[in-house]
């Protein structure tokens, strides 16, 4: 039974409503002001509040306002019952997220339409978010056990050997099951560190203050760090020939650190989801003092619903393909471009290509220079060349 608060100063109106309500079967609660409608409406949380506009302590504007600020009541449909039918009202109502506006007098058939619509439209909302969360379930249930198991077992399985064979093993069995040990341990650490990354990520956004200090940092770049890190990567993945850069100067809004982090993320998901001996293209510009960043890949590729349901723990298709990962990489990405200013951008076929570009604010060379000589600075950073080229078969330059 759903349950309707009415919020109305006229005895007669509201009674009327109580009467017409209560034979449609619905649960009916009342108040008859706006401060004990906003106080009725915060402790019995509602299906659906129908509220008159003029009233005495707190009009129906007020009522609606410190409803939709506060994130228990936010979504509860919202219905203005009101004489008042200027356009500048109505619009008014609705710019403060009235769902529905009917006016007085009103007829019954009018009223239970507005009410069955409203309904119907929370109903289907809320299916839509039970099917999201369903989905978030269903792929940490799938990517954490696995991440987390499997490193374990290899850790729990070879030390125990080792404790209770050592005598008979020989020291290159030995060796080689305490490099498995220690490959496990790297692979559950820096699980861990993602994950405590991803934290420090949603704490500050909730911060401005934080937001603004990690704004106003910059790094240069391509720094060597970078392309020491894409040819180790590139090496240990025995993808040295499918690595292509173009890099140009400028000087970036981020961190070196964090800038190093993007490219760590971006690089490891071409590299997953791509074939060995498909090419992978790295390319950084600079424009109208925005950076792009772009990694392009030839592999499986993301259909148009997945890259809208891009969030953390969401790994798509696990039931089809077997892979490691905890989804957490592109979601870090697409935070860390947003708290510097910038923004992440998916565009992909399916089994042809995907391009996943990340846009941050930035200085051009020229810029960076001009900016370096009014402050005069007492040193400057050299900017590395362009870097355009293709890297020749087994050789990374």
């Amino acid at each position: 039974m759903n349950k309707i608060l009415i919020i109305e100063d006229d005895i007669n109106v509201r009674q009327n409503l109580i009467d017409l309500l209560y034979a449609e079967n619905f649960n009916v609660i009342t108040a008859e002001n706006g401060y004990l409608g906003l106080q009725l409406a915060q402790a019995e949380i509602p299906d659906l509040i129908i509220c008159d506009v003029m009233m005495p302590v707190l009009d129906g504007y007020t009522v609606l306002k410190e409803l939709r600020q506060n994130p228990k009541t936010a979504l509860i449909p919202f219905i203005f019952l009101t004489a008042k039918s200027e356009k500048t009202d109505f619009r008014k109502g609705m710019d403060l997220g009235a769902d529905d506006y009917i006016s007085k007098p009103f007829s019954r058939t009018e009223l239970l339409a507005a009410i069955t619509c409203r309904l119907e439209k929370q109903t289907v909302i809320y299916q839509q978010t039970q099917e999201k969360l369903d989905k978030l379930r269903q792929s940490i249930t799938l990517s954490l056990p696995h991440e987390l198991r499997t490193p374990l077992n290899g850790i729990l399985g070879f030390s125990q050997i080792l404790m209770e064979e050592s005598e008979l093993l020989d020291a290159e069995s030995i060796k080689e099951m305490a490099e498995f040990i220690h490959q496990s341990s790297q692979r559950l650490f820096h699980l861990i560190q993602k994950f405590l990354f991803y934290a420090e990520l949603e704490i500050i956004a909730t911060d401005p203050q934080r937001i603004q200090e990690i704004q106003n940092q910059s790094t240069e770049f391509p720094i060597q760090e970078i392309t020491t890190l894409i040819t180790e990567i590139a090496k240990n993945a025995g993808r040295e020939a499918d690595i292509q850069l173009d890099f140009s100067p400028c000087h970036v809004n981020i961190s070196r650190n964090r800038s190093m982090k993007i490219i760590e993320e971006l690089y490891d998901n071409a590299l997953k989801f791509s074939a060995c001996g498909t090419p992978i293209k790295i390319t950084a510009k600079a424009l109208n003092n925005t950076f792009s960043l772009s990694f392009s890949d030839q592999g499986r590729g993301m259909s148009a619903d997945q890259i809208a349901e891009l969030g953390a723990y969401r790994q798509f298709e696990r039931k089809l393909h077997e892979q490691q990962g905890s989804g957490l990489g592109l979601i870090i990405v697409k935070k860390l471009a947003e708290l510097h200013g910038g923004t992440l951008k998916i565009e992909s076929k399916p089994q042809e290509k995907t391009i996943v570009t990340v846009t941050l604010p930035c200085k051009t060379q020229e810029a960076a220079l001009s900016n370096a000589s009014l402050l005069k600075s007492s040193h400057c950073v050299a900017v590395r060349p362009v870097l355009k080229e293709g890297f020749p078969p087994g050789k990374l330059r």
